[in-house]
């Protein structure tokens, strides 16, 4: 990638600054860029050399040389590596959406070149990937088969603070409670509900609608204590003022949470979409049951999100469009 300098316009953002004090007239670089993100993800001067393709003494120099045209400590030296300063994370928080910008243009100038349709990065909670993601993926795939589209199903928490990273284009999500909305744009796209399954010939299965009180007996798959699902259920087993299950399993994973289901007399609650599919015909036909309840367990709504301030790739912007035409 050619060094040139940072034009603070290429960030769609119009700053005021004196001429004496603009990191153009002070020589700051892509590579410089490159440098602090790198520093940031691999916490060592070391590795972020090797990333670099350069030796250790020259990115040390190179840290010095960003330092001196900010004006500020970089980072911080530790006995095992180093640690950013607020002004080095600021500079890396930043640093990194520009990078992605250049990739992007690179990208789309090269799928140019080459007649290919470009690539698009999105992160979904489980329910919209299986429900909203995938007709549209497969909707997008049949007019343009070189579009390369990456997905990661997980939590809202780990979602949202990865698009703000620049790892995604756009998520289907929740904004987490600890973050600023006001760093997202966000459209709500649709209401969870959610379910209990259970193995094909449980205990509790085919016995007619299951109090609350029955259920805290056996064993429970959840998510990890942050999620919103898990909230949700606990905050049903409060209401009603009885004691959560005694013995938990917690995993982000909806593979093992099947595995555990099907294998054992656990229980777990999971975005209904999610439970119908799995017990079609084309999923596990049936290794699981939904178990009748008497309550309901409706999630918070989830959104569309993009990071305020930041255009979509021509590719992203495709994807996001069909998204929204599942919706409709």
């Amino acid at each position: 990638m050619v060094d040139i300098p940072i034009d603070v316009r290429a960030t769609g953002t119009h700053v005021r600054l004196s001429e004496s004090e603009t990191l153009l007239r002070g020589g700051l670089k892509l590579r410089h860029m490159r440098m602090v993100v790198a520093l940031e993800d691999h916490g060592q001067i070391s590795a972020a050399a090797q990333v670099m393709n350069m030796s250790q003494p020259a990115a040390s120099r190179m840290i010095s040389e960003i330092e001196g045209i900010l004006g500020v400590q970089l980072c911080e030296r530790l006995p095992r590596g180093i640690k950013l300063t607020t002004y080095g994370a600021a500079l890396a928080r930043r640093g990194r959406s520009i990078l992605l910008e250049m990739q992007q243009v690179d990208r789309e100038i090269s799928d140019l070149k080459s007649g290919k349709g470009g690539s698009v990065t999105m992160g979904a909670v489980t329910a919209p990937a299986i429900e909203l993601a995938v007709p549209a993926i497969r909707k997008i795939r049949e007019r343009y088969p070189r579009v390369e589209i990456s997905v990661q199903v997980e939590t809202s928490a780990v979602l949202a603070r990865e698009l703000l990273a620049s790892r995604h284009d756009f998520i289907i999500a929740r904004v987490p409670d600890d973050l600023d909305p006001r760093l997202f744009d966000s459209r709500i796209i649709g209401i969870e509900k959610a379910c209990l399954i259970v193995r094909r010939g449980h205990p509790l299965a085919g016995s007619g609608t299951v109090d609350l009180e029955q259920l805290a007996e056996f064993d429970w798959v959840f998510q990890p204590g942050g999620s919103l699902l898990r909230q949700t259920v606990q905050g049903i087993f409060v209401s009603r003022n009885v004691r959560m299950p005694d013995r938990i399993l917690n995993t982000t994973s909806l593979l093992l949470t099947l595995v555990m289901v099907a294998q054992s007399d656990a229980i777990a609650p999971i975005a209904t979409d999610v439970a119908n599919f799995v017990n079609s015909e084309n999923g596990l036909a049936g290794a699981i049951e939904i178990l009748p309840i008497a309550f309901e367990i409706n999630v918070q709504p989830y959104s569309l999100i993009t990071a305020r301030g930041r255009t979509l790739s021509p590719t992203a912007q495709l994807l996001h469009d069909h998204m929204l035409r599942e919706i409709a």
